[in-house]
């Protein structure tokens, strides 16, 4: 692959990267560089995943060391409590290797990191608080304001988060971070503020929010916004159908929004079309082998939502199996992890 490919692989996709430049230099001139995402272990991981597990493995492709950051620390500046973080570091360690799996990607290349397994060091502590006599109360704010919760008394917390984000960039080794368009700000405090303290600016990737089934930002935090990963084929299935997808509608659709990011996307990676399964007298079935014509059948309404729906359901179905491996083992711990 030349690095014209790996670019046009790493930027499909994506809302924004800073820079284009930048990246296309990187790729020119590092034969493996590096990239992470960091998770904050907050949420319980549903279907919405799929997104960021997808660009991650267009970076695998593209020759990439691509490394996970479990943030059980930055799950803890934004009110998980302490004494569920360990749980749920092994919860998101058992389930994400398998949404790869479900997508089969090659993760010989692929590494969780525990965040309190280096953010504890002198070294990083030292420079959190090189980096805290620079950034201001406001901008460390206005970096978080997307991520961390808000309230009318925020916590001291919620300032610390970008800080370390920032200088996780530095001490996991990286040549870019990739996060979703909510983290925009934080991407760009660490861009501003890393020089500060000598360190060089990383290239950030980032891909745009879909929305959940309710027709808003998918939540790990809303059960009915969301399909999660453990969720059984009854529980797809009527959550599917209760979702929000008005007829002849494209905007805030989570059916098609997931359709777009995720489904055609695996499809095209296989040479596979989307198949949706109609009666005769509905025209019969019909096979998609693009976004693009499906949207237009929707919005013309040459495609009916429920259609539409009972196939997104199924392929979401098929999707999840691997989750369904050890699955007492891991419906037990997500219940520990998120009593």
């Amino acid at each position: 692959m030349t690095p014209e490919e790996k670019f046009e692989l790493i930027k499909r996709n994506t809302q924004e990267i800073v820079t284009e430049e930048e990246l296309k230099k990187l790729l020119k001139e590092k034969k493996q560089p590096v990239v992470y995402i960091g998770v904050a272990i907050t949420g319980r991981p549903h279907i919405g995943y799929f997104v960021w597990v997808l660009k991650l493995a267009d970076f695998l492709r593209a020759g990439f060391k691509v490394k996970l950051l479990l943030a059980d620390l930055h799950g803890a500046l934004d009110n998980t409590p302490w004494e569920l973080l360990d749980k749920r570091y092994e919860y998101y360690s058992i389930v994400i290797p398998d949404m790869f799996e479900a997508l089969g990607v090659d993760i010989k290349n692929f590494e969780i990191i525990k965040g309190s397994d280096f953010q504890k060091n002198k070294d990083y502590f030292f420079d959190v608080l090189r980096m805290s006599t620079y950034a201001s109360v406001r901008d460390c704010r206005k970096a978080s304001s997307e991520v961390v919760k808000q309230s009318d008394n925020p916590k001291l917390a919620g300032l610390i988060y970008p800080i370390m984000q920032a200088l996780d960039e530095e001490y996991l080794g990286v040549d870019v971070q990739y996060g979703g368009l909510d983290q925009r700000k934080i991407l760009m405090f660490a861009r501003e503020y890393l020089p500060r303290l000598g360190y060089k600016p990383r290239v950030e990737v980032m891909t745009p929010l879909i929305p959940g089934l309710i027709g808003e930002k998918m939540s790990a935090s809303k059960e009915e916004s969301k399909i999660d990963l453990l969720d059984d084929d009854d529980a797809v299935r009527i959550k599917i159908r209760r979702a929000f997808c008005p007829a002849g509608v494209a905007e805030n659709n989570g059916v098609l929004a997931f359709v777009k990011h995720v489904l055609m996307v695996i499809k095209k990676d296989k040479n596979e079309q989307l198949l949706v399964k109609r009666p005769e007298k509905f025209g019969g079935d019909i096979a998609y082998s693009d976004y693009e014509a499906l949207e237009k059948d929707y919005v013309t309404k040459k495609l009916h939502p429920e259609d539409l729906k009972k196939a997104v359901a199924e392929e979401i179905i098929s999707l999840l199996k691997p989750m369904k491996k050890d699955l007492d083992k891991k419906l037990r711990l997500a219940r520990e992890a998120y009593p």
